[in-house]
């Protein structure tokens, strides 16, 4: 998928580095740990765009430019589509998957190409003599550097997460940690095309039925955790963990956005913005409503 693609606009790549606050650096395993924990900690997953009418499409230079020029993040074609791109245009060997996220009743067909999965090889370390990592900013509050891709425990404070590979080497599978917001997620070692992703896409944007449709979120993982805010209800996991501050007047979760999860919406028209604040309030009470009935 990225090795056939042309590399990022000098210009994108320079403000995309300077949003992580780098330099251009060589190949190197500590390079791409910096790099991908830059990210994690600065760019925020989250899908905000959807409520405010944003209709993204998830090509990775569009994703690039969003992020590197107007502070956005978004879902995982656009974090790891992007993050591919700027991994390719500094030399490094990286390749893109079809993924699927799954729930408590394991890895389901149906699911493949709800999400994109880098890897990253040639790049040997003492501990990866083999040189190929998992590389996933798109899951949100799962890793906060690369793994190295190898079957096995791999410690991420606070998670613990899992790396299993298929007998048949054709896929791999994520177990992720209890705590965290997902159950796993399998992936195939064939390379991805873009038109892979296109119809699981559609429907994670647009379906009523859709999570992400129904309640709207941001998470920004840390060295220590992940701070997420669905809907108007914000959470901490790791150090400090809270749940439930439920942050329900307009210009305080404006103010949050902005100072937790650094989405400072610069040149969002004042419509957007209105549409934005009514279609996340809405939701809110929704889901208000549905814990009453539960109860």
């Amino acid at each position: 998928m990225f090795a056939s693609m042309a590399p990022l606009d000098p210009d994108i790549r320079h403000a995309y580095l300077h949003r992580l606050g780098l330099e251009a650096m060589p190949p190197s395993v500590d390079a791409m740990r910096l790099l991908v924990a830059r990210h994690a900690e600065r760019v925020p997953y989250e899908t905000l765009w959807i409520p405010a009418g944003e209709a993204w499409a998830i090509d990775p230079y569009e994703s690039a430019a969003r992020i590197a020029l107007h502070g956005r993040g978004g879902y995982c074609y656009h974090m790891n589509g992007a993050l591919g791109l700027l991994l390719g245009s500094l030399g490094y060997a990286v390749r893109g998957h079809v993924g699927g996220v799954h729930g408590p009743d394991g890895p389901q067909p149906a699911a493949m190409g709800n999400h994109l999965v880098l890897t990253v090889e040639q790049l040997p370390s003492d501990t990866n003599p083999g040189g190929v990592w998992y590389v996933d900013n798109g899951l949100g509050d799962a890793l906060h550097e690369p793994l190295p891709l190898l079957a096995g425990r791999h410690d991420q404070p606070p998670f613990v997460l899992h790396l299993e590979q298929a007998a048949d080497r054709s896929q791999w599978h994520l177990t992720h940690d209890p705590r965290g917001g997902f159950t796993g997620m399998t992936w195939t070692v064939a390379d991805a095309r873009l038109s892979d992703f296109e119809a699981q896409h559609q429907w994670l944007s647009t379906s009523p039925e859709s999570g992400f449709v129904q309640v709207p979120m941001a998470e920004r993982r840390d060295a220590t955790g992940a701070d997420v805010i669905r809907g108007l209800v914000l959470s901490r996991i790791g150090d400090g963990a809270r749940t439930d501050e439920h942050v329900t007047r307009r210009a305080e979760w404006f103010d949050l956005l902005a100072d937790r999860f650094d989405l400072r919406l610069h040149g969002m028209p004042a419509e957007t913005h209105e549409r934005l604040w009514t279609n996340v309030l809405t939701a809110h009470h929704r889901w208000q409503e549905s814990q009453s009935a539960q109860r």
